[in-house]
């Protein structure tokens, strides 16, 4: 619960061509994770999945082509057994290399002929695409009774010329055409542009051009099919698109009718292509072989092992050899994290990984981040209507926000909890009486208080420090380091000297002893940790054990803000009904409901950010490495979530 769960590496050996079933079987419970071991690969130099994956690749690409043509993906199959607890529950066969093949091939040739249908309906959909172009070029031509083919063509003693130009310039335009014995009619306008016919006699043309290149005139040039009546052009590209749009039906008919209805047997091949991958996986990852031998390496939970030995038991029966091991020392940064918490804290967890993944015997702290997250928002939002608001808001959350349901929860029910402890309800402290305090009517008491939590909180981290480093095997820095015994020696001495010198203004000697013991073994620890000339170890001693005081003085004040927001969020509910008191009785109502909302969202989130700030910066930054490697279970593609279940 508060760490990773046991992991025992594996050494999974079969034949050769039980490799692929085997691959299958392991993912089938999703409770082993594959890892490349360097010592067999030395031994064992094949690696007889490689034609495999090959195959597999091309097969998967051709495959996921086809999906995207004919529909949707079919889903692969539920092939893990509903009650776990029935290990011997039938297990699909993996699909050999030979059937691997033959689906390749096959998809091969039903591609070919999708393709073909796709560059028709591709060529279909541009015809169609210009066709739409056409008529809304057709749309400035509409109120011109005339044929455009007429207007287009050369004429034996007039010119026309059509064209766009800038409505702003129509009228000087105008004015340089009637010089040359030309007219200019508009016949449409769009976007600041007008369209219009210039008219006038054959050899007066080339006068024009000046007066039409100042004026911004642009030519237009009529496709083919405009060439007619604007009205009879518009039938007749109508007509072709609906030809277009037939010989697009038509061409799924005959697409459908030469390949038959395969829907059914692509869903065959998307369940079998899942079925192969776990053994594709495997290949990429671990699996070595010399001759008809073949081993697989990896790393599965120790409560998970008798389950598959049952599994290999039932499908492989005495034709595998099965090697358990505790993971060496020298491996413990490499093996993969496996985590299981239920479900109300998976928001709190994700909150944890966002920082880092816990090291491999490392302390989890998931569980002590999910109490101290709640207790330090409540302490500083303490209000029991806006603590209840919060938590409806989290229990009316729907789709994927509802995966976040309990951490809101968590953050109101607190924050109610508080309020009654502070006697606060929507800003309001007259209402009832407090039962513990009132942040505002004794802040120093708060902010004593405050500063007793954080002393509380470093004590636990450094504590937590102290226990990840004798885990992971470094007993002499848990011993003498500044985070280890001796800087926690120093901290609770420090604080004890500040306890007497604040309350009886002198200081015993048991909490000088205590001080000085861990001062000392900090100052002999850094002195063996440092190299150089005398006179650089001993600055460089001083300076990083003074830095360490320093640094504990600094974290214990930094945990201030805990009292600073509690008095922060009264002051605020208190402006807000000062204004209120000022407002007519509906202008009450409405301040006191808009501010509480403000409150809610604004002061909510700030506070939630400040707690993540204590929480990484002051608590895991201490203990927590988050250096470790996610558990990744091979897994048959679809069942992701079962996984999720188990070791999220």
């Amino acid at each position: 619960m508060f760490k990773p769960l046991r992991m025992q590496h594996v050494s999974l050996w079969v034949l050769r061509n039980d490799a692929p079933q085997a691959s299958l079987l392991l993912a089938t419970y999703g409770i082993f994770t594959p890892e490349k071991s360097e010592a067999w690969e030395r031994d064992l130099p094949e690696t007889p999945g490689d034609l495999y994956s090959e195959v597999f690749a091309e097969a998967n690409t051709r495959l996921n082509k086809i999906l995207d043509h004919f529909g949707p993906s079919p889903l692969a199959p539920e092939v893990a057994p509903e009650n776990e607890k029935e290990l011997t529950a039938d297990i699909p066969e993996a699909p050999t290399l030979e059937q691997l093949q033959e689906w390749n091939a096959w998809l091969g040739e039903l591609w070919n002929v999708a393709s073909h249908c796709e560059e028709e309906k591709r060529h279909i959909q541009e015809s169609i695409e210009r066709n739409v172009s056409l008529l809304n070029s057709l749309e400035h031509f509409k109120t011109l009774d005339v044929d455009l083919g007429w207007l287009a063509r050369p004429k034996r003693f007039l010119h026309t010329q059509i064209g766009t130009v800038p409505e702003s310039s129509l009228a000087r335009l105008r004015d340089a055409l009637e010089l040359s014995g030309f007219l200019i009619e508009v016949f449409d306008s769009h976007e600041g542009r007008v369209y219009a016919v210039a008219v006038g006699p054959v050899g007066k043309d080339r006068e024009i051009h000046g007066a039409l290149d100042a004026a911004g005139w642009q030519d237009i040039t009529l496709e083919p099919e405009l060439l007619s009546h604007p009205e009879k052009a518009r039938e007749s590209i109508e007509h072709v698109m609906e030809q277009l749009r037939q010989q697009d039906l038509s061409c799924d008919s005959r697409h459908h009718t030469k390949i038959g209805d395969v829907s059914q047997k692509l869903q065959v091949l998307r369940q079998g292509m899942a079925l192969a991958e776990p053994y594709v996986r495997i290949s990429a990852e671990t699996l070595r072989a010399r001759g008809g031998l073949a081993v697989i390496t990896g790393w599965i939970t120790e409560r998970d092992v008798e389950r598959m030995r049952q599994a290999l038991n039932a499908k492989l029966e005495d034709r595998y050899v099965l090697q358990l091991r505790p993971p060496y020392v020298s491996e413990l940064d490499s093996v993969p994290s496996a985590m299981r918490y239920p479900d109300w804290l998976g928001p709190f967890a994700d909150l944890v990984r966002n920082y880092g993944i816990p090291r491999y015997g490392e302390f989890d702290p998931t569980w002590l981040f999910a109490i101290s997250f709640a207790l330090m928002f409540g302490m500083m939002f303490g209000d029991i209507g806006q603590g209840f608001v919060i938590g409806i808001i989290g229990l009316s959350l729907r789709g994927k926000a509802r995966r976040f349901r309990s951490l809101f929860v968590a953050a109101g029910g607190s924050a109610m909890a508080f309020g009654f402890a502070y006697g606060s309800i929507f800003g309001f402290e007259d209402l009832i009486e407090p039962f513990w305090i009132s942040p505002l009517h004794d802040p120093v008491r708060m902010l004593k208080l405050a500063v007793l939590w954080g002393i509380g909180f470093i004590t636990v981290t450094q504590l937590l420090t102290i226990y990840n480093r004798m885990m992971s095997g470094i007993v002499s820095k848990a011993l003498f380091d500044a985070g280890g015994v001796a800087g926690l020696l120093l901290y609770l001495g420090a604080v004890a000297i500040a306890y007497d010198l604040a309350t009886t203004g002198e200081f015993g000697l048991g909490a000088a002893l205590v001080t000085s013991l861990g001062l000392g073994a900090i100052l002999v620890w850094n002195w063996l940790e440092s190299s150089g000339p005398v006179a650089e170890r001993l600055l460089t001693v001083v300076m990083e054990s003074f830095e360490s005081l320093i640094g504990f003085f600094a974290n214990t004040l930094s945990f201030m803000r805990v009292a600073a927001f509690s008095i922060n969020h009264v002051a605020l509910a208190l402006a807000v009904l000062t204004i209120a008191e000022n407002m007519g009785s509906a202008g009450k109502i409405i301040t006191h409901v808009v501010g509480n909302i403000v409150i809610l969202v604004l002061e909510g989130a700030i506070v939630a950010i400040q707690v993540l700030r204590l929480e990484y910066y002051e608590g895991f930054s201490r203990f927590f490495s988050g250096g470790g490697r996610a558990f990744d279970p091979l897994m048959i593609k679809g069942k992701a979530g079962m996984s999720q279940n188990r070791h999220t």
